[in-house]
């Protein structure tokens, strides 16, 4: 790994509050990704199951974690597997975790290697009359494909056909959506590596740049401050690109007069930043992208207003609609007749504006939590409205994280340029 070892005691923690949520005389026990196979015999990078992530810091793949709280013998509480080292397949790939440095990353004092666990699982899953096993759900995640955590429920379901089985999701969906102050740390580190590479990028951007050019300089920009990778595609966007949510091709030219979409984000120690910011090619708002900007940021300053303990993702969607319509009838994009003659079902305000303003975050990009409850104190969330205007070719997002709090959001980003006094600044150094 490149990035400094995070402190076993924020796994520590993440697995006691887990422990604490099992019914007596359970075992839980999660099982890492797959190693994915791209074409040939080669493999895509490695990228470990979130939740066993979250529970031991192990980025390593063929790694399982087994919470067993009441097992009688204390050391069997806590297990970690590993897959043995092998000095092959070491010649071939690199060097794999050794017992002891496993045990000072992820907290765990009992390493057992995974050529053994299978004779010591059964006794362990017999003593126990519920087992809790892990299906990594989100309500964003889609696809057909039947990963290791499914194929080994069904394993354990046709073994033990008595047991009373548990979703691990159900637990986690709670506690990894209320983000401790260890975490924040961790991803803190993330912001401020974006944040930096933001710095870079504004001295860097000039008409005549290629899209993959900025792209590169991310790249430059994360790896060279020790994070992993970034946390998910970039999306360079200048032009009338800008209205495409998700474009990652970044293969155009940069003009002169554009504005360019910047979404993207470091990983750091496991967990993921998520930065927009939209910034003239030339460094020069014109009086029109200003006034669009403009009200583009204020739409983010009310959402910071709403985010708060109490409300649901729903409810503030719904709240956030309400006061972009005002804003869009003001900047000219919708009239009054718009927004008097809309239904529920389709809001004028979203011609303009057409995505979710706020998701949760953390060691995913889109991060285990509620959409219909009521939002909790030590919830990390996005905040990234957007104003898409076909007519003008034009795309704008501003999107920062924060942190709810008792008292009040933090603003993991908040030394970030954000207006356009200070990016115009930022550019013309």
């Amino acid at each position: 790994m490149k990035f400094y070892p995070v402190s076993p005691d924020l796994f520590t923690s993440n697995r006691k509050r887990f422990a604490a949520a099992m019914e007596p005389g359970s075992i839980a026990i999660f099982v890492s990704n797959d190693e994915m196979p791209s074409n040939g015999d080669a493999h895509y990078t490695f990228r470990q199951n979130s939740d066993l992530f979250w529970l031991s810091g192990i980025a390593q793949e063929d790694s399982m974690v087994i919470l067993f709280p009441d097992h009688p013998e204390p050391r069997y509480r806590e297990v970690l597997v590993l897959v043995r080292p092998n000095e092959l397949k070491e010649k071939w790939d690199g060097r794999r975790l050794r017992s002891e440095e496993a045990k000072k990353l992820s907290g765990m004092s009992t390493v057992v290697w995974l050529d053994s666990i299978e004779g010591m699982l059964p006794q362990w899953v017999h003593m126990a009359d519920t087992i809790y096993l892990d299906s990594n759900e989100n309500d964003r995640k889609g696809g057909l494909l039947i990963t290791r955590e499914y194929r080994y429920i069904r394993e354990m379901k046709e073994k033990y056909p008595l047991h009373n089985y548990r979703r691990s999701a159900r637990i986690l969906r709670q506690l990894r959506a209320v983000k401790t102050a260890a975490e924040v740390a961790v991803l803190q580190e993330a912001v401020d590596i974006t944040g930096a590479t933001l710095g870079d990028l504004l001295k860097f951007i000039r008409p005549g740049v290629m899209e993959y050019e900025i792209e590169a300089e991310i790249y430059r920009g994360f790896l060279s401050r020790r994070s992993m990778r970034p946390a998910y595609d970039n999306i360079i966007a200048s032009g009338d690109r800008a209205r495409t949510l998700h474009y990652v091709a970044n293969n155009q030219e940069c003009k002169d007069g554009e504005l360019v979409l910047m979404d993207f984000g470091a990983e750091y120690g496991g967990y993921c930043a998520d930065l927009t910011r939209t910034i003239p090619v030339n460094g020069k708002f014109t009086a029109r992208q200003k006034e669009v900007y403009n009200a583009c940021l204020e739409l983010h300053r009310h959402a910071n207003s709403l985010l708060k303990p109490g409300i649901s993702l729903v409810d503030y969607q719904k709240k956030m609609g309400e006061e972009a319509g005002r804003i869009f009838v003001r900047i000219g994009l919708l009239r009054e007749s718009d927004v008097k003659n809309q239904t529920p079902e389709n809001p004028a305000y979203t011609k303009y504006l057409y995505h979710g303003v706020s998701h949760h975050l953390g060691i995913d990009v889109h991060d285990l939590g509620p959409r219909t409850e009521p939002l909790q104190e030590g919830m990390l969330l996005t905040i990234e409205p957007g104003i898409y205007i076909e007519e003008e070719n034009m795309g704008i997002r501003i999107e920062n994280n924060v942190w709810l709090t008792a008292d009040g959001n933090v603003d993991l980003m908040e030394k970030i340029p954000i207006t356009v006094e200070e990016i115009e600044a930022a550019m013309k150094k």
